[in-house]
């Protein structure tokens, strides 16, 4: 595994707000070998595990918060 990159504080804070919504968002993330995975889910959970930041959606597809390329039109990349 990939040494786990944090996430900008104020992108969390969007992840946060998104849950707090429950509202269907597209997720486009890293999947396997770098390429790009997209789905459309409910933030179900934001949790750290082994010093870790993951998000969990209502479907139980858990990703890495590091891997996570654009959620609902926020895009990773514009937070720093």
């Amino acid at each position: 595994m990939q040494d786990y990159k944090p996430v900008s504080c104020d992108f969390h804070d969007e992840l946060e707000a998104m849950a707090t919504m429950n509202k269907t968002c597209d997720i486009r993330f890293k999947g396997e070998n770098d390429g790009v995975s997209s789905i459309k889910a409910r933030i179900a959970d934001l949790y750290t595990q082994d010093h870790v930041e993951y998000l969990k959606t209502d479907s139980g597809v858990e990703i890495r918060l590091d891997k996570l390329i654009e959620v609902d039109g926020k895009r990773s990349a514009d937070y720093c």
